[in-house]
């Protein structure tokens, strides 16, 4: 088995225990060692009986464990290339984890770093960059280009020939029409239905989609 730590301890983190639990199921893969965490105020907090072991300091004591580092909320999911570089690591030591009940289709190219969950359904001719997380139900349909640095929630539902840029975060029951960009840093707000191509660095809520504000 390989080892493997999560980082940080948020909501991502913890979701992915039940990934790990469920590829462990079907064949013994990963030791979860546990989670690290900057805040040392989490130290020997639990998830499904897997505790908080330290800080960044951790990496450096298990020098052959690999790392799923999963950060990012609606209100700081810009950030997350700068955290997840900040721990200055190879990207050899990245892993990706895929839930055993995703249908990911052989023509489907995913990155390093990258959580796919339960039910994610990615078609035909696809490509998921590095660092990215799509929560549980949602449909990817054929060429699809999702960039790096990007969440998506849960029971989204990104047609054809969609380009999602770097550092997007698509909220949850969003539905995006075919062939569109989604431009780089930008947010949909929760059940969001984009019917045109997102400038950059914009936040767009509502049916249809409008720009309510950009992102400083």
């Amino acid at each position: 088995m390989k080892e493997i730590i999560l980082f940080p301890f948020g909501g991502n983190a913890r979701e992915a225990v039940p990934v790990i639990e469920a590829i462990n199921k079907k064949e013994d893969t990963w030791d979860l060692l546990g989670f690290i965490d900057d805040n040392p105020n989490l130290i020997n907090k639990k998830c499904l009986g897997h505790k908080v072991i330290g800080g960044r300091e951790i990496l450096s004591e298990y020098p052959s464990a690999k790392v799923l580092a999963v950060p990012g909320r609606p209100e700081n999911y810009f950030n997350r290339k700068k955290i997840i570089d900040s721990l200055s690591i190879s990207p050899e030591r990245f892993t990706t984890l895929i839930h055993p009940a995703a249908n990911i289709s052989s023509s489907t190219k995913i990155g390093r770093n990258s959580l796919i969950m339960a039910g994610v359904t990615a078609t035909v001719n696809i490509s998921i960059g590095n660092h990215c997380v799509i929560l549980p139900n949602t449909v990817i349909s054929h060429d699809t280009v999702i960039d790096d640095y990007n969440m998506i929630g849960s029971n989204v539902s990104i047609s054809g020939g969609v380009h999602i840029e770097n550092l997007c975060y698509i909220g949850t029951g969003s539905k995006i029409i075919q062939e569109v960009t989604i431009g780089q840093g930008s947010l949909t707000g929760i059940g969001t239905i984009v019917l045109e191509s997102i400038e950059p660095n914009s936040v767009v809520v509502g049916n249809p989609g409008r720009i309510i504000r950009k992102v400083k």
